[in-house]
């Protein structure tokens, strides 16, 4: 598992986010505080707090080069 933070500050990018994490056969939880989302969840996204950086666990031992390389437009950091 490896852990990011990311930032979805805007409603286009959660949109491009959920669209880029669904193209994996891979699990990613969002943590906000004590909340654990899955970030395939349009609809669990926007129940976080987006003006604040999210930290991204993308439960992967196997492309991961491929996977950061996605979500690079997101991470912060």
């Amino acid at each position: 598992m490896k852990t990011v933070q990311i930032s979805l500050n805007s409603i286009d990018k959660v949109k491009a986010f959920v669209n880029d994490v669904t193209k994996f056969d891979t699990d990613f939880d969002l943590v906000s505080g004590r909340y654990v989302i899955d970030a395939k969840s349009i609809m669990g996204i926007f129940s976080l707090d987006l003006s604040k950086n999210i930290d991204l666990n993308v439960h992967s031992e196997e492309n991961m080069e491929q996977i950061l390389e996605t979500l690079k437009p997101y991470i912060v950091g």
